[in-house]
């Protein structure tokens, strides 16, 4: 390549965006490496094809992407795991974010002069529950769940409300240790039925695939495996996935013949004809 076609640092900075100072940085790490670099002047020069991983580095700098994440972002050409690499920063900044709302709710109770927040742990101000009250907790939400779904007016009051409901349902029968797993499943299944039912396809997907996976990794069978293609199904009608939606609507109406107890079949056949 002709020296002319080359850009200095210094003109690479400024198309990029980029400091001088951090592509030298850069180019230490061995994060974007220039083109040449002249053995007697240590003068830097890049090719114009270098400014947009330049660029991709400023973008993801300015998320908070790691150097060595930025590394493995560049070095993978697969767009699925560019998108993994994305994910898992995303799933780390999720967890500070909530570690800081955890202090800021605690920073609030300080400004109010509270002095038993000052001087205890929030850890020990708990109410610790028994078994059969959460097992009873979990029962009695899940069927409130229930209520505000067959109720064909909601407000938008009561749509927020049957949402926690059905994760405080799903809390409890996590917390219940004598508990039976499936329960977790059925858990999230009720989960994904909310969001499905208000059109919220992102998690209504998240919670059929944990019910799917749950039940797949409990072995669960009859009611329970038809349940979590039905909701696979229903999940993908509300991501507007209709090839996904009729695969899994298929699947489900397999596994109800294999159910014993006609009246679970029924209940099932009468959920997948509201499928397309």
């Amino acid at each position: 390549m002709d020296d002319a076609d080359l850009l200095t640092i210094g003109r690479c900075a400024r198309l990029s965006g980029l400091s001088i100072g951090a592509l030298r940085h850069y180019d230490e790490l061995d994060l974007l490496r220039p083109a040449r670099t002249d053995a007697v002047t240590g003068y830097r020069l890049y090719r114009r094809d270098q400014l947009e991983p330049a660029r991709t580095i400023v973008r993801l700098r300015d998320l908070e992407v790691p150097l060595e994440t930025i590394r493995d972002y560049l070095a993978a050409y697969e767009p699925a795991a560019r998108l993994a690499i994305l994910a898992g920063h995303r799933a780390r900044i999720e967890t500070r974010t909530f570690r800081l709302q955890r202090v800021l709710h605690i920073l609030g109770q300080l400004t109010t002069e509270d002095t038993i927040a000052m001087t205890t742990n929030a850890t020990e101000i708990t109410t610790e529950l028994d078994t059969a009250t959460r097992r009873q907790l979990a029962k009695d939400l899940y069927n409130h769940t229930w209520t505000l779904l067959e109720k064909p007016d909601r407000t938008a009051a009561e749509d927020d409300e049957m949402i926690h409901s059905a994760h405080a349902s799903r809390y409890h029968w996590g917390e219940v240790r004598v508990g039976e797993p499936v329960n977790l499943a059925r858990g999230e299944w009720q989960c994904s039925r909310v969001y499905a039912v208000l059109g919220r396809a992102e998690p209504a997907l998240w919670h059929a695939r944990r019910c799917l996976a749950l039940n797949e990794a409990g072995g669960h069978a009859d009611w329970d495996i038809a349940s979590a293609y039905e909701a696979m199904a229903r999940a993908s009608l509300a991501a507007g996935a209709m090839a996904e939606t009729a695969a899994w609507k298929a699947r489900a109406t397999e596994a109800v013949a294999a159910i014993a107890d006609k009246d679970d079949r029924d209940l099932i056949e009468g959920d997948l004809a509201t499928l397309p």
